[in-house]
């Protein structure tokens, strides 16, 4: 049963006795105390003990089942229960039944009967001295919870170093603290660093507080310690010593990172090329690195609490006027204000720089504007070299003349005026005939001397109004402005070409030099700028076309000449591009028996409409413009891919391919063939290479080599187009070649005009005294055949025959025809 207590009490007390009577008298004794619980067996008892939570328990020894020892040690074993006061209760009054309960874990001991007075006093004083404890833990564990709570290391060690206390039991601060540390030595729980710090102060440690730092090395990283260490005494001495540790890493990092930035910021700023100069909300100094004390002639330590004006004398470089420091307008307008422009710098030694650059607020953490900086450097040689940049951008190199950009805008403002005030502009282009060819013999260094005489020569033979720019290489130009009459730019043009018979001494020697000159003359043919040097392009490459040194003026029959020629090229630049070239080819006869004995590859293009162009036309602008390669290489291709083709059909047909000069120069002409004969897989016998005789007269001892390079690839080599050079006997007899071909103007009135039959009776012999084979070329007429037959020349190829037939019509022709197999 459970007897209730008063409820204003404060305790809860358990009576366990198995004799209600006593029960009754001990809650009588003790209800003041507080609230009173019984039970009348241990079992039982132990099962309120859990909800009661009594703050003390009365006892009685002797109960049936469960005695008194037996509950005690119960209770005593259970750590939730092993703190409450037990007061055995008993009628025995010998002293080893007394000695017996406190050994058990009792506090105290009551006999029967009771003594109330005496009874509650003792259980008076448990309680109390339980109230005691439980003040005890709370202040131990609130102690603790500080303990644990603050933000650093808390240790007690004794004078061996062996530890006492740690607040740290997770390993937060050490892996070696987790767990139970007490009693280990220092050594194993602290790193190295740390352990041997605090062993160190140990013995040095007087009655004052230590404290130091200590730096332990972790890993590539450094940690910081702050230590504070003291002495814990009593009466009896020196008991041990408290040691608290704090990291302070962090602050020690920070503090790092700050000196070090503020040591990059000083040093950047004392290193950098521009001046800088700090100052407060009032324009006053506080900062100065050295390239501003240079500037300024001004020390940081003279200048410091100067107003910056004082210190910073700005004006403008033009007007002279004192310009208002940037860095007030940027402090009152709290933005980056740069500097005006042409600012000139006075220094306190009278130096002056032109300066260029900001001035910007500083802020705090807050956005406050707490002063400026103005950040300027010195732009005199930068100005300078700007000025030298912007006359190497409009100017040649080597002469020193205006270049096309700067003859450019005067050609505009030339137009723009003579327009303005009803007066001429002209231009002249000035190109030095055969200049390649005489730069390559003499060498680019007399070719660059040669230009500069040429372009003083110029000048001083024109007025200092006129301009007279190079547009590079060999071509100059002469403006004349605001002229009168056409008749001026004809007579410069005259003067100039007669100036130029003069000879030009280039390493003392002489060299006769002459110019072609298109003249162009705005407004009378041309609207604009652009259109005056176009027309004047076209005027000067007139002047070549007739014959050189000589000057031309624009016309429009020309310029539609010059643009018919602009759109060939960039048709037949398409074309290459494309490979749209194609092939025809014209059969080659035994005069004999009119059977087939080989073919000539002539190259076709047609135009964007679709009409076939003639290769009189666009063979000699590939040649001028430099395509003649590539177009040669094409053809080349063609040609043999489709001799190979003759031949899977059954047919050995040789195919002859036309080299032009420029072709036949190229040092890699050779492996073109090689290559072409391999991709194809052609036997090297079946073609044949048709060269003019003026491409062999560019050097013969040259082209010697070079025609035994190519005869040794197995080829045969053809002379093209025989009597209309300039070759001599004693040039043509070193060159090993196979074939001779008469050109077909001599074939053609070689019946009706006895000069041309004796040039081809004479070329038909040369070709037999040398052992060669000859090939008529344009035979048309039967009599022509005949006639050619008599003379021993026994291969020919013309209209009489064939036309030159595409792909498709000369396989056909050759399977209705006889072909002379090789």
């Amino acid at each position: 049963m459970l007897l209730s207590g008063h409820t204003n009490t404060i305790y809860n007390i358990l009576i366990i006795d198995d004799n209600v009577q006593n029960i009754l008298v001990l809650e009588d004794i003790l209800s003041p105390l507080g609230n009173i619980f019984f039970s009348d067996s241990g079992t039982n008892a132990l099962a309120l003990v859990d909800n009661i939570k009594p703050d003390i328990i009365l006892l009685d020894i002797e109960m049936p089942g469960m005695d008194g020892w037996e509950v005690c040690r119960v209770l005593k074993a259970n750590p939730l229960f092993s703190d409450i006061p037990i007061i055995f209760i008993t009628g025995h009054t010998e002293p080893e039944f007394e000695r017996l309960a406190l050994e058990s874990g009792g506090v105290d001991f009551i006999t029967k009967p009771f003594n109330a007075p005496i009874c509650c006093l003792r259980v008076q004083t448990q309680l109390k001295l339980r109230q005691q404890n439980r003040l005890i833990v709370k202040a131990k564990e609130e102690l603790q919870q500080l303990v644990n709570q603050v933000p650093m290391l808390v240790t007690y060690w004794d004078d061996q170093g062996k530890n006492l206390f740690s607040n740290d039991y997770a390993g937060l601060w050490f892996d070696s603290l987790v767990g139970d540390v007490k009693g280990m030595h220092i050594s194993t729980i602290f790193p190295e660093q740390l352990s041997n710090a605090i062993l160190n102060h140990h013995r040095h440690i007087t009655s004052d507080a230590l404290k130091y730092i200590v730096t332990v090395p972790q890993g590539l990283d450094v940690s910081f310690y702050e230590v504070f260490q003291s002495q814990m005494k009593s009466s009896a001495g020196v008991d041990g010593y408290l040691v608290t540790v704090i990291d302070v890493s962090e602050v020690k990092h920070a503090k790092q990172a700050l000196y070090s930035e503020k040591e990059r910021l000083r040093v950047t700023l004392n290193s950098i090329g521009d001046a800088v100069i700090a100052t407060d909300t009032k324009g006053l100094i506080t900062f100065m690195n050295p390239i501003a004390e240079r500037m300024t002639g001004w020390r940081l330590k003279d200048a410091l609490h100067q107003k910056i004006e004082n210190v910073m004398h700005l004006k403008d470089s033009d007007t002279q006027q004192t310009l208002l420091n940037p860095l007030y307008l940027a402090l009152r307008e709290q933005r980056i204000v740069a500097m005006a422009l042409n600012s000139q710098l006075t220094s306190r030694g009278g130096s002056v720089f032109a300066v260029e650059d900001s001035a910007a607020p500083i802020r705090n953490e807050n956005g406050e504007v707490i002063g400026a900086i103005m950040v300027f450097h010195d732009v005199s040689e930068a100005m300078a070299m700007a000025m030298k940049m912007s006359h190497l951008a409009n100017h040649d190199q080597l002469t020193d003349l205006p270049n096309r950009i700067l003859l450019q805008d005067r050609l505009s403002v030339a137009c723009s005026t003579a327009g303005s005030y009803g007066t001429k502009a002209a231009a002249l282009l000035i190109d030095i005939d055969h200049f390649k060819y005489l730069n390559d013999s003499l060498g680019h260094q007399y070719g660059d001397e040669l230009i500069c005489l040429m372009a003083r020569r110029i000048r001083s033979l024109i007025p200092a109004s006129y301009t007279l720019a190079r547009l590079g290489g060999d071509e100059f130009v002469i403006l004349m402005s605001d002229t009168r009459s056409v008749e001026a730019s004809s007579q410069l043009a005259s003067t100039l070409v007669e100036a130029m018979h003069e000879p030009f001494i280039l390493d003392n020697q002489k060299f006769n030099v002459s110019v072609s000159i298109g003249v162009s003359v705005f407004p009378n043919d041309a609207a604009d700028a652009e259109e005056l040097m176009r027309h004047a392009d076209v005027a000067m490459y007139r002047a070549k076309q007739e014959g050189r040194n000589r000057f031309c003026f624009f016309s429009h029959d020309l310029e539609s000449s010059i643009m018919e020629r602009h759109h060939l090229e960039t048709r037949l630049r398409k074309a290459l591009i494309n490979d749209e070239l194609f092939v025809h080819y014209q059969p080659k006869f035994d005069l004999q028996t009119n059977a087939i004995v080989g073919a000539e590859a002539l190259a076709r293009l047609n135009s964007d409409e679709g009409e076939i162009i003639s290769p009189i036309e666009f063979i000699p602008l590939a040649e001028e413009s430099g395509l003649i390669l590539i177009l040669g290489k094409q053809i080349l291709n063609k040609a043999c891919a489709e001799a190979k083709c003759w031949l899977d059909m059954g047919h050995t047909i040789p195919i002859s391919v036309n080299v032009a000069a420029a072709q036949f120069a190229d040092p890699n002409l050779a492996d073109v063939i090689k290559q072409a004969l391999l991709s194809h897989n052609l036997p090297a016998h079946l073609l044949e290479l048709e060269i003019t005789e003026t491409a062999l007269m560019l050097d013969a001892a040259e082209m010697q080599n070079k025609l035994g390079e190519l005869i040794s690839l197995g080829i045969k080599i053809s002379i093209d187009d025989f009597g209309t050079g300039y070759s001599s006997l004693a040039y043509l007899k070193k060159f090993n070649v196979d074939i001779m071909k008469i050109d077909m103007s001599f074939v053609k009135d070689m019946l009706n005009n006895k000069h041309d039959y004796e040039i081809v009776k004479t070329i038909i012999s040369l070709g037999k005294s040398m052992g060669l084979v000859l090939i008529a070329e344009g035979v048309e007429t039967e009599e022509q055949r005949q006639a050619l037959i008599e003379l021993e020349c026994f291969m020919g190829q013309g209209y009489l025959f064939s036309r030159p037939l595409c792909t498709v019509d000369f396989e056909a022709f050759i399977s209705q025809n006889n072909v002379l197999e090789v």
